[in-house]
């Protein structure tokens, strides 16, 4: 009996121990960076920067997109993720307006950007942490200005046939393809993400010029939405560049094993049992992301594009100015 409560003092001891080991461990660490960034509200009053990757870094002087445009309306607004480095912002104006006079595209539902610092976010994406990366849904805006309820409820709507890999014929609309070819056009866009069905039809039918073909790349998911990334800006020397995507227009056998069963086949072997993932900590990031966090916050109102001066090539435009929130 003594030996028993011996060994039973020495395991709650010994447990104990664990859960104090654990619980420093914890407290070194300190939040997840994720926790820092999610909760930030407004952007830093700083000079516009990206600093670190796409999936690993942060944004200085981050600018919102106004929830209505002329030519745009901003989608999830209780994400808080309409922010963007100011050159994001006046690339989506810019699309938004293009497209609307040039391809038939009556204006962008706009996804998300990123947060008012970027840096990793509670939910949904891995990338989306520098202001460069937005999210385009592929349903046209509609000729009415959605309520708040109708942009968190209504759902993109995807453009592939049930069931298939392909583009469904009776969704896909010519107009699709050149919103997205237009995007692809630009010089400061380095990739378009879309579904390997969407870069397949765009493959098989785009009569136009074909030289930016290549920066359209296939992926997993973006059959309800396709994904613009921006090259690092010009005079950005903490922003870490991404792989140039080399020549031609990527309709070859790199396409053509999207469509094998490789890609989506399950694993052989039951995944473990969950464990709980491991959370990027601030001292991960780019050294400038911890000053960014500690930075004094601007108000939305002088971070709202065009108020920023970022956007004079809007201003030049004779279009009504867009109000921050939607009325």
């Amino acid at each position: 009996m003594g030996k028993a409560k011996t060994m039973t003092a020495w395991t709650n001891a010994l447990s104990a121990l664990l859960i104090i080991a654990f619980a420093g461990d914890a407290l070194a660490q300190g939040p997840a960076a994720r926790d820092l960034f999610g909760s930030k509200s407004l952007p830093s009053q700083a000079a516009p920067a990206a600093f670190g990757f796409y999936n690993k870094g942060c944004l200085a002087g981050g600018v919102a997109i106004p929830t209505d445009g002329p030519t745009w309306q901003a989608m999830r607004l209780s994400r808080n993720r309409r922010w963007g480095h100011p050159d994001m912002i006046a690339l989506l104006d810019r699309l938004s307006r293009e497209a609307a006079a040039q391809d038939g595209w009556p204006g962008l539902l706009i996804g998300d950007i990123s947060q008012p610092r970027g840096g990793p976010m509670l939910s949904g994406h891995a990338s989306h942490q520098i202001g460069l990366d937005a999210d385009i849904w592929l349903t046209p805006m509609p000729d009415r200005r959605l309520s708040y309820r109708e942009r968190e409820d209504i759902s993109a709507r995807t453009v592939l046939r049930e069931g298939t890999l392909q583009v469904d014929p009776s969704v896909w609309t010519p107009a699709h393809a050149r919103v997205i070819m237009r995007a692809a056009s630009y010089r400061e866009v380095q990739r378009i993400f879309v579904h390997p069905g969407i870069k397949q039809k765009l493959c098989d039918s785009w009569q136009g010029d074909r030289s930016h073909l290549g920066k359209v790349r296939p992926y997993w998911g973006h059959h309800y939405h396709f994904h613009i990334r921006m090259r690092c800006p010009d005079g950005s020397p903490g922003c870490t560049p991404q792989a140039p995507i080399g020549r031609g227009t990527g309709c070859d056998e790199s396409l053509a094993w999207w469509f094998t069963d490789e890609p989506w086949a399950q694993p052989d072997d039951p995944p473990p049992a969950p464990t709980k993932p491991r959370l990027t900590q601030l001292s991960e990031l780019p050294n400038a992301c911890a000053i960014v966090l500690d930075s004094d916050a601007v108000s939305e109102e002088a971070a709202t594009y065009p108020a920023s001066s970022a956007a004079n090539a809007y201003q030049a435009v004779d279009v009504p100015v867009p109000t921050p929130r939607p009325r």
